[in-house]
């Protein structure tokens, strides 16, 4: 018994011993943790993100030259980022909720708009379209580089601050104000 377990250990070994430690063969692209946008306009920065996520396997769409749509969770959001020569960035954080059109322009809307702008601090709450939407819009600050474990903190923040608030909301509000999808879905025929 003891000879096949020394067998065993003795082949275990050889194999291990047999199987090459080069890195040239298994070279693997770890995606960027840090995302470098120093001297970069708006559109370079924006094509920067959408490749740094995409790298990091988010499903991500170019919306438009200095924007980018994510697919975070069950959530959408679109990524501006707002480079400044001062040296003070950001990266504006988008979701779009469509408004039931008996709410549009109603002042209860307005109110509830003005209540949250007035109460909440993580995002600003925008009615746009003549009611028809309402833009939430947060702002994550960089100097020239951001790590994108912190734009992933920040969205969940933002994300987590936007449950609350539907949770706070009256029941069947979720019937009258609902997200937006911003990323076309692939239809497969």
């Amino acid at each position: 018994m003891k000879k096949l377990i020394l067998a065993a250990c003795v082949i275990g070994l050889s194999a291990c011993a047999a199987t090459e430690n080069t890195t040239e063969d298994t070279v693997v692209s770890a995606a960027p943790k840090m995302i470098n946008m120093a001297n970069m306009t708006d559109e370079q920065a924006a094509e920067e993100l959408y490749k740094t996520l995409l790298n990091a396997s988010y499903l991500a769409t170019k919306l438009s030259p200095n924007s980018v749509a994510v697919q975070f969770g069950e959530t959408q959001f679109v990524l501006q980022p707002s480079m400044s020569e001062q040296g003070v960035d950001r990266i504006l954080t988008n979701r779009l909720f469509a408004v039931h059109p008996q709410l549009h322009g109603s002042k209860e809307l307005l109110l509830l708009i003005g209540s949250l702008n007035q109460k909440l601090n993580f995002a600003k709450f925008v009615i746009r379209d003549n009611g028809a939407v309402i833009q939430v819009q947060g702002a994550a600050t960089f100097v020239d580089s951001i790590e994108l474990e912190e734009l992933r903190r920040f969205m969940l923040w933002t994300d987590e601050g936007l449950n609350q608030v539907g949770k706070s909301l009256p029941k069947g509000s979720e019937h009258l104000i609902k997200p937006i999808p911003v990323m076309k879905q692939d239809i497969a025929g």
